[in-house]
């Protein structure tokens, strides 16, 4: 069994052990007590470093802990120093602490229960059993986390038997002796973690975004440095947006809602010519094209580059005219658009999928309008192979 050196303190970077196990030919390291915390609860792995050694995983094996290091020990090492990395060590206490408070002040405040918690690498998120969170609840419980911080409320962590453990915020399945984290006065909870010793060791908390998650909601936070360099970033680009606005941090929202409304403006406006301006074409090639044996016009759109979004309003206007058909291509991709009138008596896309086909592409669509792509250089086959079913006798 390892003796867990940080549940008794989290502080404890150094440390020297007996190895009394070894796997995958002394990757995996078996220590009779160790500093390092692995993976559990939420809260990511400790990192550093055994004999040099670089530790890239730390593994929870329920009685013991695995070590797995970067290279192997010597088959003859018995002793070992080990040496944890403080500066994350001390961003998970940070973070975890900072859960259990802003777990507590949701469910002091708001009433919504934590139902689970992840730990990133960035940021963290606790899930709620709560519909929605308004901006303005998360205001108020960010508001109350800092107040809380700012007292440095002490953190203690108290050993105690499950059957008779009381006040915790979430019961337990566990029994026997149970790791008990309270936050004195706010919180209690069973937690195998690593914690601070203050509320003010968290630093300053801040709420980031929600959303929403099954029946639940996920809450993002930050605290401590990580609060600190998110701010900081969020600064940075907000600061960009009001230089490219030419405009002050404060006055940056307005000036870009404004920028957006006349950018919709313009848009729409943009839309509204660039549909008057197909259907013009529309009418100038419709008119350009001879009836076919059944009256139908049919109208063949080439173009060296671009995309389909730039033939599809045209071939939706041509199609919007009496007796019409429409082919349009892209030579440079063998993009291709079909389409249809009502009228026409032809269809576009089970014809474009058969013609496709010819010619390993793919494609299809709705009888009126149809899709798809083909090989550059098999273009032509493809529009003649729909060309020429459209032109074949109708069966009575």
């Amino acid at each position: 069994m390892t003796r867990r050196l940080y549940y008794t303190d989290a502080r404890r970077t150094e440390f020297t052990a007996t190895v009394v196990g070894r796997a995958d030919d002394g990757r995996r390291i078996y220590l009779d007590e160790t500093a390092f915390y692995p993976t559990s609860g939420g809260q990511p792995f400790d990192t550093g470093t055994l004999d040099g050694a670089r530790v890239v995983d730390v593994v929870d094996e329920e009685d013991r802990i695995a070590h797995v290091l970067d290279r192997p020990l010597p088959a003859d090492t018995h002793q070992v120093r080990g040496t944890v990395d403080w500066a994350r060590r001390w961003d998970h206490m940070q973070q975890h602490t900072g859960q259990h408070l802003l777990s507590a002040v949701f469910e002091d405040l708001l009433g919504h229960r934590t139902v689970s918690v992840h730990f990133g690498a960035e940021s963290s998120t606790l899930d709620l059993d709560a519909a929605g969170v308004s901006a303005q609840a998360l205001a108020r419980v960010e508001a109350r986390a800092n107040e809380l911080v700012s007292q440095a409320i002490p953190v203690a962590v108290t050993f105690e038997d499950a059957a008779t453990a009381a006040g915790l915020r979430k019961a337990t399945g566990r029994t026997g002796e149970i790791r008990i984290v309270t936050i004195a006065g706010v919180d209690r909870s069973a937690c195998g973690g690593t914690h601070v010793a203050t509320t003010a060791e968290i630093g300053a908390v801040l709420l980031r975004r929600t959303e929403k998650v099954k029946q639940g909601t996920r809450v993002e936070f930050v605290c401590g440095g990580r609060a600190i360099e998110r701010a900081r970033a969020d600064l940075s680009a907000l600061s960009r947006v009001a230089q490219a606005l030419s405009s002050s941090l404060d006055e940056a929202p307005a000036s870009l809602e404004a920028r957006l409304a006349h950018a919709q403006q313009v848009e729409g406006a943009a839309r509204k010519l660039e549909r008057e301006l197909d259907a013009y074409r529309a009418r100038e090639r419709y008119d350009a094209a001879a009836p076919d044996t059944r009256g139908v016009r049919r109208v063949i759109e080439r173009r060296p580059a671009g995309t389909l979004d730039d033939l599809r309003g045209l071939a939706h206007a041509v199609c919007a005219l009496p007796g019409a058909a429409f082919i349009g291509v892209i030579e440079e991709s063998g993009a291709i658009i079909v389409g249809t009138s009502e009228d026409s008596a032809l269809e576009a896309g089970p014809v474009l999928k058969r013609a496709l086909a010819l010619v390993q592409g793919k494609g299809g669509g709705s009888p009126r309008m149809a899709q798809g792509s083909a090989p550059a250089a098999e273009v032509d086959h493809v529009i003649a192979a729909v060309l020429q079913e459209w032109d074949a006798p109708r069966s009575a």
